[in-house]
């Protein structure tokens, strides 16, 4: 089995309040260390990384393992990887913030003579981020409250 072809599949994260504007994140897999978020100040402590960074950092990781994962199918030695992402934050027409887009910028350096091999999977890396994808294309937000 290929990894997605299980369309089933599911990521349950559990988030609960420890205090202030302070959470703590609590993922569906044995042994994987909590995560705490908060929000900026004023309004939190900034003791951890608030929504926006959580779904920048979400996008450049997957864009990132896109990359890397059709780099590796194809044979190329990756030397180093990294990318930074910008948030760019706007007010909506009711002056509400508003993540308007996202800029990520890939540092890529593959082996010497691999350089030339590199330009398929340039080509074809996005379509395969899952997190991306969903960004782009909208996604459904299913609210309830008990």
């Amino acid at each position: 089995m290929k990894i997605g072809d299980n369309l089933s599949e599911q990521a349950l994260t559990k988030i609960t309040l420890i205090q202030g504007f302070k959470f703590r994140v609590k993922f569906d897999v044995d042994g994987m260390p909590d995560l705490f978020v908060d929000e900026t100040k004023p309004i939190g402590e900034d003791s951890g990384p608030n929504p926006t960074r959580l779904l920048s950092a979400a996008v450049g990781h997957c864009l990132s393992s896109s990359l890397l994962f059709c780099l590796q199918k194809a044979r190329i030695s990756v030397d180093n990887l990294e990318t930074t992402m910008k948030a760019n934050i706007e007010r909506n027409s009711e002056g509400r913030l508003r993540i308007a887009s996202l800029d990520a910028q890939i540092h890529l350096n593959v082996k010497e003579g691999d350089e030339n091999r590199v330009s398929r999977c340039l080509d074809i890396f996005e379509d395969y981020c899952t997190v991306t994808q969903s960004v782009i294309n909208g996604l459904k937000v299913n609210v309830t409250i008990k």
